[in-house]
């Protein structure tokens, strides 16, 4: 699973079985897991971040968005 960016509590990362799908990351922090598609940047799945927190982690999300769509096609291949 590797890490592609930290920012503050924030570890967003990929699994590396998820090629079938397209492009995305996790986001954890603590015992909080959520799941981003990249293009467009959508909510995918959340387990236990409270709705202003994701809106803030989807920023981040976007404001990476090129930098994490470049990492997942390194990782896996394009």
């Amino acid at each position: 699973m590797p890490t592609v960016l930290r920012s503050g509590p924030y570890r967003l990362y990929f699994y590396s079985h998820d090629l079938r799908e397209p492009p995305h990351v996790h986001v954890d922090r603590e015992d909080f897991s959520a799941k981003f598609w990249l293009d467009p940047v959508a909510l995918s799945g959340n387990l236990g971040f409270s709705a202003s927190e994701l809106r803030k982690i989807e920023r981040m999300v976007t404001e990476h968005q090129r930098q994490l769509i470049e990492a997942w096609y390194e990782y896996f291949g394009a």
